[in-house]
């Protein structure tokens, strides 16, 4: 039996920090992420909706509890960014001292590439396949 949706996708991401203020300026300085001061966070808007027929989703997707998918740890959750230009930004995250996975996957849900923020969550970049 197919239920109607209640919601109508990801409203926020919103995790704990040891230091709030200080992993915002992480995320703003090597993300590009534009953290607002007053607030401490920021909105995305969905720019390909802008374009008639071009898909724009988030995924949700609960992961097994032994997964090894958010690495070695305890961490509960990762967050996945959407990028235009994986290889490009792996190079200058690295090259700013961030930590990168040397590991990339490829797939026909497009390219996929880890790093670690600076409290050492690891989050997923994403570049998606042309057309989605």
């Amino acid at each position: 039996m197919k239920t109607k949706p209640r919601v109508a996708g990801i409203g926020g991401v919103f995790f704990k920090a040891k230091n709030p203020k200080k992993l915002g300026a992480w995320y703003q300085q090597h993300l590009g992420l534009p953290v607002d001061p007053n607030w401490g966070g920021c909105s995305f808007e969905w720019a390909e909706r802008k374009v008639p027929h071009q898909p724009a989703t988030t995924v949700w997707s609960p992961f097994p509890a032994q997964t090894k998918y958010f690495g070695p740890g305890k961490q509960g959750h990762m967050l996945n960014y959407r990028v235009k230009n994986l290889k490009r930004i792996l190079t200058q995250l690295k090259a700013e001292g961030v930590w990168v996975d040397p590991k990339t996957d490829e797939s026909e849900f497009g390219k996929f590439g880890w790093i670690k923020d600076g409290e050492g969550n690891r989050i997923e970049l994403w570049q998606p396949p042309k057309g989605m």
